[in-house]
């Protein structure tokens, strides 16, 4: 594949040869190994939405491959699509780099990058689709269990960008997911049609998180309000009482369950303290597997 925008477009096969690939180069980078395929190439990093966990593992991800990046704001382009359009953005980073990433709000953005540039685009987050977090979900679940063939993830809170893209991995992977949200917040229909489509049942969309987390081997969770929603964020804790994951809800689940948030957690809301504390949390695993995921991923379309 050129470019990696969304699960979706993936096939089963791409999607385990990725998760592979981040596997075998963990285990080399871990012991003291590196591969340095990316030697004179350099990677434009655009973000509209600022981010720790993005910004930080693609940088040394292209590092530690030998390459190098360039952190682009939208200030110093006169905001993106916004001075210029996105199609000829595209087309002037071409000649400039060998690869795209972007963390951006519209998932058209990306898109149109994608359409208009020759060289890899990669989405490290739009308003749509999280696919990097989502592999490295994925990664750390195997992590832990040693397989990922019919494990149930049940997720907890806001139908988001991120409940997508675990919708859409899980039924490429043989998984299952149900998600527990209030009115309002669910995953949007299409998504859920489309990710059941692609495997009958693997997507369910409930309203308790007690029944969510039945027989669950992960129980996941994301923030409440995310960025671009912070006007809604009193409701929107008020709308998702009784939806945060503790220690009450936990113990609903199996004991071998696994907690995970793909960060920044607001401790205290949709999350307790003790619960990321605990050990049955691999939150700080699969955050580190956001750096091992995207050194594949970058290996794989920029080599």
């Amino acid at each position: 594949m050129k470019d990696f925008l969304s699960i979706d477009n993936c096939s089963k096969d791409y999607l385990l040869e990725l998760l592979q690939l981040s596997l075998d180069l963990k285990k080399i980078y871990k012991s003291g190994g590196r591969d340095t395929c990316l030697t004179g190439k350099s990677l434009a990093m655009l973000f509209e939405k600022p981010s720790l966990r993005t910004r930080i593992s693609f940088q040394v991800a292209m590092t530690n491959l030998g390459g190098a990046s360039v952190y682009i704001k939208p200030e110093d382009v006169g905001g993106i699509g916004k001075r210029e359009p996105i199609k000829d953005m595209a087309r002037v980073l071409n000649g400039y780099v060998d690869g795209i990433m972007a963390r951006t709000f519209e998932h058209n953005t990306v898109v149109e990058l994608a359409e208009y540039a020759n060289i890899p685009v990669i989405n490290a987050l739009t308003d749509y689709s999280h696919p990097c977090q989502a592999m490295a979900d994925i990664q750390t679940i195997k992590e832990h269990f040693g397989s990922i063939e019919g494990k149930k993830i049940a997720y907890i809170g806001d139908g988001n960008n991120v409940a997508r893209s675990l919708a859409f991995v899980c039924a490429k992977l043989g998984m299952q997911i149900a998600i527990a949200s209030p009115e309002n917040y669910e995953l949007d229909e299409a998504s859920i049609k489309r990710a059941n489509g692609i495997s009958s049942g693997s997507t369910v969309q409930l309203r308790s998180p007690a029944d969510a987390v039945k027989n669950a081997d992960v129980i996941y969770t994301d923030t409440w309000t995310s960025m671009g929603q912070e006007e809604e964020k009193q409701k929107r804790i008020d709308d998702f009482a009784g939806y945060q994951v503790n220690s009450a809800l936990v113990s609903i689940a199996p004991s071998h369950v696994k907690i995970m948030h793909c960060l920044p957690a607001y401790r205290g809301l949709e999350i307790t303290d003790e619960v990321v504390e605990s050990s049955s949390s691999v939150i700080f695993d699969e955050a580190e597997n956001r750096l091992h995921f995207q050194r594949a991923l970058l290996k794989n379309l920029m080599e």
